[in-house]
């Protein structure tokens, strides 16, 4: 199974898949409505704006699984997303990133280690995955905001 094979839903429980974004950039982030770095979807949406007409695309995933931070239905995170940080990104129903229930998603993207050599479970909300045009993937810490330049240069060396 590929990343873009991968079986997903809508925010809304539509079936969906990565293959709509296959050879594009995308920034696939674990996000929650209630967290000290919920203020990352301004930059996330930034990123969007920026770029969203280069061949990128952030995409949300929320996930309840740290201090149940993201508790809100559908509806909801997108109402609040929306109205708070004028999200224009998709998002991707609620999922676990980590434990017996993780969405295969994860199963796949917590295998690839981040510039520190950390491999594994997600660490917290807003860990961020790079995927270049070419699948090639890198991952970076909740920490690393949407500004940082190791980010944005990251992110700009995969624009075709």
């Amino acid at each position: 199974m590929t990343l873009y094979s991968i079986p997903l839903q809508t925010l809304h429980g539509e079936p969906t898949s990565l293959a709509v974004y296959e050879g594009e950039t995308l920034l696939i982030v674990n996000v929650a409505s209630k967290c000290g770095l919920t203020p990352q979807y301004e930059g996330l949406e930034a990123l969007q704006k920026a770029y969203g007409g280069k061949g990128f695309s952030v995409i949300g995933v929320p996930c309840n699984q740290f201090m149940g931070q993201e508790p809100g239905t559908a509806e909801e995170i997108e109402t609040f997303c929306s109205t708070t940080y004028g999200v224009t990104f998709p998002l991707l129903a609620k999922c676990d990133v980590n434990g017996e229930q993780q969405h295969p998603l994860y199963g796949l993207l917590n295998q690839v280690s981040d510039d520190d050599g950390y491999v594994g479970d997600i660490r917290w909300n807003f860990e961020k995955f790079l995927v270049s045009p070419d699948g090639s993937i890198a991952r970076f810490a909740p920490v690393v905001t949407p500004e940082d330049p190791a980010l944005v240069a990251a992110i700009e060396a995969t624009l075709v």
